[in-house]
């Protein structure tokens, strides 16, 4: 009957880490991360869900005869955010998963 105690404990501690890792989760959804360029005239929001929210342009950086620049200025502040969702959310959730040995 001790092991069915321990295995009980041990069923309540998951429930309870679980509970806390879609906590987590959705608080980091919930959370926005600006990404810029062009020395912040192009800034891209997205959130914890890695979607697009807005995109920034200054009127200095909007030149019809380079659009290319325009578009890669885009490019540079959208993976910026997408860097920082990433590392937030990998030391965030990290915590859950530390010491499991979990394959990635």
């Amino acid at each position: 009957m001790r092991g069915m105690g321990n295995m009980q404990g041990m069923m309540k501690k998951m429930q309870k880490m679980q509970k806390e890792m879609m906590e987590a989760q959705e608080a980091l959804n919930q959370q926005q991360f600006e990404g810029t360029a062009g020395g912040g005239m192009v800034k891209v929001l997205m959130n914890g869900q890695r979607e697009v929210l807005e995109v920034n342009l200054d009127e200095s950086v909007v030149d019809p005869e380079d659009i290319e620049m325009l578009q890669d200025l885009i490019v540079v502040a959208t993976n910026e955010a997408l860097k920082k969702v990433e590392e937030t959310t990998a030391s965030t959730m990290g915590k859950f998963t530390q010491g499991l040995n979990l394959p990635f």
